[in-house]
């Protein structure tokens, strides 16, 4: 949106769509580490890449922090030290990532250019000595990343090593300073065309937030604001952050490899910007998959590997992942013996052609001196190289298996960030977490069909027989229309509570919900209610609790099903609807309008797949196995994780051939991982 920032730069189209990065060469799987050369004398380089080769090792992430080394004083740059780290990664048969540097600026430019430092929404200005501290609108930072980025990609931009390029890290802190305000008038500017119009959208007549020009309107994320202007600071940010993206991408593009990705790597479940759009003009996605309390729910893990593919609709790269623990949470605790090795595969499983630690070693000092790492301060093994060790060699032998597959999936999971930020904006139940419902929706559908693609809103449907929405609360008038179509092609649109109630500026539409579904459903919600106890349902799918949140729907044509109805004597629900379906065409359309018990919502899910006649590949399968498959390039691989303390029965579908793992007479082993090739 922001034009006047940057002009997109289009993403290479795949050679091997089936793959991450577009070099058949290179082993498919990359697994690898974080090396920070720069840390340690260079007399300890060969030795620390020995030990990560022993260790199974193919890849290394380099330089993503080392401004201040590559460019110690301004327009003055020293890439020798990274040539020579470089070429002994080579030396080594390591296919090398490099940085951009861009998220730590060096002291020399923060003192020299205090304008570049980013502003609270307080007014306070960061200062040096921790990361992300720079403005993400400041036109004066940009040239400065620009040309770091330029510098790096005219020196490495075909170095056979290098296989893909990351820009900054983890971006995702906004901007209040002057700029940033100048910014974001621009950006109503464009995106509203006249003061008029954002005054009706944002129905500026009330509390009397009328504005007469552009330049009046404050820039805020929090507090009791207008939600359109809240919401509409999330499209600023998003817009903002991805033309800083692009704006390295686009001076690096035509000095790199042709068949080299660009991507940035974000964060689990981070709302900081709209990574659908974030990611139109990458290569591929990529993301650090953490677990801060070591205690892994596997389902909601494997949500957000879905989510990252999602982004791009490819195989991605797992570019940061714990060995062990991390330094950032109140307790740090350690994962147990095995589940490193277990999330490493779910990732895979759910595609991830890439899986690198962080990091090799720990540094001797800094911020995150306690983080998890491969190799201690000594420069000595910690216990848990032997799993990432085993980890590594597995995936390596299993690369060729594994090359040019993909996950598969019949359900298809709409996310949108449009709805779960007007939520957030104004969650009425402070329990109302969007990001915990969509989860509790996809739950179901994941254990029971034992595979799922999360997708954006303006994704092409056709492909998935069943289209769950659990809150699509934000809704534009062509995104219905697009559904529509799908439900009356034969889909069937599964909508959850709170959908179909706001527009892109975070307005009621005029109609109750589903707003402009409501026709195609043939029913609205007359009242929603926030609830701070449960409340009975019953229907088909037999008696359920409903909590947080529950909506009396009500049907407005003939052929609309009333599927269940709630049960709350003497309250307002008592009889209401809380379940319509209606056939339109050749499909169908769903309205669930309360947050259900887990074991309801698993009932819900068996009926609606078995209606689709979607199976899963390992029936009745234990609830500690995850299932799933990865085909394409003529091959179909089953990948099973058993993510319990106890070993559990497996019964692998006919035909099938272990081609590594720990299964054995029927059984899984504890946190045992075993690859079986389906054939095609």
């Amino acid at each position: 949106m922001l034009a006047t920032i940057i002009t997109p730069l289009a993403a290479q189209v795949p050679q091997h769509p089936g793959r991450a990065t577009n070099f058949a060469e290179r082993p498919a799987i990359a697994v690898g580490v974080a090396w920070y050369p720069e840390h340690w004398p260079e007399a300890r380089w060969d030795t620390d890449l020995k030990m990560m080769r022993a260790a199974g090792f193919n890849t290394v992430r380099l330089a993503e922090f080392a401004w201040s080394r590559m460019e110690p004083a301004e327009g003055r740059f020293d890439f020798a030290w990274l040539d020579r780290a470089i070429a002994a990664a080579q030396r080594h048969g390591f296919m090398v990532v490099l940085g951009t540097p861009t998220a730590a600026p060096p002291a020399w430019l923060t003192q020299a250019y205090p304008d570049t430092l980013r502003v609270d929404e307080n007014g306070t200005r960061a200062g040096h000595g921790g990361r992300r501290h720079f403005s993400f609108a400041s036109a004066r930072y940009r040239v400065f990343a620009r040309r770091i980025a330029q510098e790096m990609a005219k020196r490495y931009g075909h170095h056979a090593a290098i296989v893909g390029w990351q820009i900054d890290n983890e971006v995702g802190p906004p901007s209040f300073d002057p700029e940033s305000v100048a910014a974001w008038h621009k950006f109503l500017k464009q995106r509203y065309g006249t003061i008029e119009t954002l005054n009706e959208r944002w129905a500026t007549q009330y509390w009397s937030q009328h504005y007469d020009d552009f330049d009046s309107v404050p820039l805020h994320a929090t507090g009791q604001q207008n939600p359109g202007l809240l919401l509409d600071f999330k499209h600023f940010t998003s817009a903002t952050w991805t033309g800083y993206v692009q704006d390295q991408a686009r001076v690096m593009r035509p000095l790199i490899d042709s068949r080299a990705f660009i991507t940035t790597n974000t964060m689990f479940w981070n709302s900081g910007f709209d990574h659908f759009q974030m990611h139109r003009d990458l290569d591929i996605a990529s993301w650090d998959n953490y677990i801060p309390d070591g205690r892994p729910d596997w389902v909601a893990n494997g949500a957000n590997h879905d989510l990252v593919r999602g982004y791009k609709r490819r195989n991605f790269w797992l570019m940061e992942t714990q060995p062990g623990r991390v330094d950032w949470v109140p307790v740090n605790r350690a994962l147990d013996p095995g589940q490193v090795r277990e999330m490493a595969w779910q990732a895979v499983s759910h595609g991830a052609d890439a899986v690198l630690y962080w990091q090799w070693r720990s540094a001797m000092n800094g911020q995150e001196t306690f983080h998890g790492a491969i190799l201690g301060q000594d420069g000595q093994p910690n216990p848990i190289l032997p799993e990432i060790a085993q980890t590594a060699k597995g995936m390596t032998a299993a690369a060729t298996l594994l090359a040019d597959t993909q996950p598969t999936a019949k359900v298809g999971m709409l996310f949108s960030y449009d709805s779960r930020w007007a939520i957030d904006i104004q969650r009425h139940n402070k329990d109302f977490d969007p990001v915990k419902s969509f989860v509790a929706t996809y739950r179901p559908f994941r254990v029971a069909s034992q595979g799922v693609h999360i997708l954006s809103v303006d994704d092409a449907l056709s492909a998935y027989p069943i289209v769950v929405a659990p809150n699509l609360n934000v809704i534009t008038q062509a995104q219905a229309d697009r559904l529509a179509a799908y439900v009356r092609g034969g889909g069937h649109l599964l909508l959850g509570p709170r959908s179909g109630m706001k527009d892109d500026a975070n307005a009621l539409w005029p109609q109750r919900q589903p707003g402009p579904l409501g026709d195609l459903l043939g029913g609205r919600v007359s009242q929603f209610y926030a609830l701070d106890e449960t409340v009975g349902v019953k229907g088909g799918f037999g008696t359920a609790t409903a909590s947080l949140w529950a909506e009396a729907l009500e049907p407005t044509a003939p052929d609309t099903q009333v599927l269940a109805t709630y049960s709350e004597p003497g309250g307002w629900l008592d009889g209401k609807p809380a379940l319509l379906s209606r056939a339109v065409g050749k499909g169908r359309i769903s309205y669930l309008g309360a947050w259900l018990d887990d074991a309801a919502m698993r009932r819900i899910a068996d009926d609606l797949l078995a209606q689709a006649k979607i199976a899963p590949l390992v029936p009745s399968a234990h609830p500690d196995l995850e299932i799933s498959e990865r085909a394409g390039g003529g091959k179909r691989v089953l990948i099973v994780i058993n993510h319990g303390k106890e070993p559990r029965p497996l019964t692998p579908p006919s035909g099938a051939r272990l081609a590594q793992g720990d299964w054995a007479n029927g059984t899984m082993a504890a946190h045992g991982v075993a690859l079986f090739n389906l054939g095609k």
